[in-house]
């Protein structure tokens, strides 16, 4: 009875352990993520674009927005600070032949936004007015009023103006330190579950305690 009792409590001792690595491997829940994200207008308010600037063509007369931020999804993503408002915008520039006028908004936002070690470099939004080829896109529009522009492989727009000069759509901790960065979004493959190798060795701890428990009572 005596071995029955240690085999169990091995096997007990051997199940919370897995149990106790199980519940450490599970990964801390991200705020959102840091990034810029791109509007539209309808009715003369901002609205989020259902495709990236680098396919979306305005017409001409339109205003386009870019605003950098920390945002859990699109629904809770934070919208220029300044008003479409392409009559302000482009008041002074005339449309010639063959091209077309957009009126661009960059909303760098707030210091709380920025990665650690970087500060928005204009307090107020950027505006201009860009007359680009009546093909161009909202890509096309960014980069003749907000040079230089910063892409990843993935063409997913990371900087504007130089800012942030490093990063692209990074996953932002939800805790005591939430300012530090995570793994990139585009490299998140997990689905939050436990590491293969972690599974195999807790599966081998439990198929030794078992056998312990089987040899044990064989010798009783």
């Amino acid at each position: 009875m005596t071995r029955r009792r240690r085999a169990s409590a091995a096997l007990a001792c051997g199940t919370a352990g897995v149990l106790l690595a199980l519940g450490a491997a599970a990964p801390a829940q991200a705020a959102g993520y840091r990034y810029w994200s791109y509007w539209e207008t309808d009715a003369g308010k901002w609205t989020y674009a259902t495709q990236g600037p680098a396919t979306a063509r305005p017409a001409d007369g339109e205003a386009i927005g870019f605003r950098f931020a920390l945002s859990e999804d699109s629904a809770d993503a934070a919208k220029p600070t300044a008003a479409p408002d392409f009559g302000a915008v482009c008041a002074d520039v005339d449309k010639a032949p063959g091209t077309k006028r957009i009126a661009v908004v960059v909303d760098f936002g707030t210091p709380q936004d920025a990665p650690a070690g970087e500060t928005p470099p204009k307090d107020e939004p950027t505006t201009g007015c860009a007359r680009i080829a009546e093909s161009g896109t909202s890509a096309d529009a960014l980069a003749a009023v907000a040079k230089p522009l910063r892409y990843n492989g993935s063409a997913m727009l990371c900087g504007i103006a130089g800012y942030p000069e490093k990063g692209c759509g990074e996953a932002v901790a939800d805790g005591p330190d939430s300012s530090a960065s995570a793994a990139p979004k585009a490299a998140e493959e997990d689905d939050g579950g436990p590491s293969l190798g972690l599974l195999v060795g807790g599966g081998a701890v439990l198929v030794l305690g078992a056998a312990a428990v089987w040899k044990s009572r064989r010798r009783a």
